[in-house]
């Protein structure tokens, strides 16, 4: 028994041999058990519930010596395959609780986190509804809505729009939209929803005399439609000053182009200048006499004259302007215009007619000849008035060595002296004594019509031209605003004026 090799308690011994032929025997640890059965105490128990986890499945594993029991778990209690024992319940239900009502709370949170934003933003756009509402009667929107109601012409032509439109066609006025900006505003370049490309003139006044004059710029384009007055689309007053809708004019205007100098590769040619004068001759003789209510223009200047693509002559910026009754002659009002323009008699009297409009176009004539500013720097670097610089130099040297360089290589002799003729007749300081623009239009007709043909025939003195303002024909002839350029006759200078004599007003 001493020499017995399987010491451990827990061992046991088996026999080794070859088929039936004993050898000896061999110890081995009892099942259950795991070590060196060789030495004392070298067999010991193994932990099935530590060393195979999940071998009772869902049931709660006990050890046992030499093996494990299963069994399930006490009331109220349940095992835990994560913790590989049993717990209450009651704990684990609760935990579930706990992550319901977390969940359940920040899902409140969310919700009532958006419902507010929301109650804000209705709450914004009810102000914003508030205000353009408070703008829109501000801005006589009621008014202006019934007049343009009443005038049928008005109601094709013009509409009222909205803000939000104006807003989605300038990208909420994108300052990449700007086409230009000055004191008193900017304008956006905007594409309506039918595609329509629009100019939008955003002013930044706040004055209610000056928010009147923008509502009477709407009245009066509203009831306009000429080829050379600048299309008013329609206007918004729901904005703190009204926002108005013109037709994009995408060449800039004629003080733009003729005074850029060499920002400016493009300049415009005698034959162009002719053109666009007499345009805008047409559009203002128009508004004198040919609309249903004869309009003062009041700030008749070469940047109030728009260039279309094709270099069409559109005469624009009606703010100062004043409607009068077609048998009324003049109104008494407060002097408006820009310096360098505005009519001496005016100034003086504050009694405005259609010979204001003359005098101030005399000097965009002035502008097209000289290429200077109505306010310009001599060589000294002293101001001077356009007007006085020409009637002065006009006395003591030849009106060719006057003008531009330019218009004196493109131009005949007897052209230059006509325009010239016919704008130091505009500048006459008593407006009795100028031509209406029913004259000056078709004079300037006449010069195109003579330069096409090549039949010039030019007064031979100033001095001719004026007797036959006053002159009355024979046989008068109706003259439109544009006459065909297929016209065979050759008329001058003087001819025009008698014929214009008894043109109906």
């Amino acid at each position: 028994m001493s020499t017995y090799a399987c010491l451990s308690a827990n061992s046991m011994c088996v026999n080794d041999g070859i088929r039936y032929i004993y050898i000896g025997y061999r110890c081995k640890c009892n099942p259950g058990f795991q070590g060196n059965p060789y030495v004392s105490n070298g067999c010991q128990d193994v932990d099935e519930c530590k060393t195979t986890p999940g071998i009772c499945n869902e049931l709660l594993c006990s050890n046992t010596i030499g093996s494990y029991h299963c069994s399930k778990c006490p009331g109220k209690t349940e095992y835990d395959t994560r913790l590989m024992r049993c717990i209450k319940v009651k704990m684990q239900r609760s935990l579930l609780l706990g992550i319901v009502i977390g969940l359940n709370v920040g899902l409140a949170i969310i919700l009532l986190g958006l419902s507010a934003v929301l109650v804000i933003r209705r709450w914004r756009v009810g102000i914003q509804k508030r205000l353009r509402k408070k703008y829109f009667k501000q801005n006589q929107g009621l008014v202006l809505e019934q007049l343009i109601s009443a005038n049928e012409t008005a109601r094709d032509m013009t509409k009222v729009f909205s803000l939000e439109e104006l807003e989605k066609a300038t990208d909420r006025f994108d300052q990449a939209r700007v086409l230009g900006r000055g004191g008193h505003g900017m304008v956006f370049k905007g594409i309506l929803s039918d595609q329509r490309v629009v100019a939008i003139k955003k002013s930044m006044i706040t004055d209610q005399t000056e928010i009147k004059q923008l509502i009477n710029e709407v009245v009066i384009l509203s009831q306009i439609d000429h080829r050379n007055i600048v299309k008013l689309f329609g206007c918004c007053l729901e904005s703190k000053v009204p926002l108005l809708v013109y037709d994009f004019v995408p060449n800039g205007s004629l003080f733009q182009v003729l005074h850029s100098g060499r920002s400016s590769n493009f300049t415009l040619s005698w034959d162009d200048c002719i053109r666009i004068a007499t345009e805008a001759a047409c559009a203002l003789s128009y508004l004198h006499s040919s609309a249903s209510v004869s309009v003062f223009h009041r700030d008749v200047k070469s940047s109030n004259i728009l260039l279309d693509a094709n270099y069409t002559a559109k005469v624009s910026d009606f703010g100062a302007s004043r409607l009068v009754p077609i048998d009324q002659t003049h109104v008494n009002t407060a002097v408006q215009g820009t310096f360098g323009y505005l009519d001496p008699e005016y100034y003086h009297t504050g009694q405005l007619n259609k010979k204001s409009d003359v005098y101030s176009f005399g000097m965009v004539l002035l502008e097209l000849l000289l290429r200077k500013e109505p306010v310009f720097k001599d060589e000294s670097g002293i101001k001077q008035n356009l007007s006085s610089y020409f009637l002065t130099e006009l006395k003591s040297r030849p009106v060719t060595e006057i003008v531009a360089s330019q218009v004196r290589e493109e131009a005949t002799e007897e052209e230059i002296k006509s325009v010239a003729s016919l704008a130091e007749m505009c500048l006459k300081l008593r407006g009795e004594e100028r031509p209406t623009m029913k004259q000056v239009e078709i004079a300037l007709h006449n010069l195109r019509t003579e330069r096409s043909n090549s039949c010039r025939v030019a007064p031979k003195n100033d001095q001719e031209i004026q007797p036959l303002l006053s002159s009355r024909a024979n046989d008068a002839t109706h003259v439109g605003c544009m006459l065909g350029e297929g016209s065979k006759g050759c008329y001058s200078l003087e001819q025009e004026f008698l014929l214009s004599a008894e043109i109906p007003r």
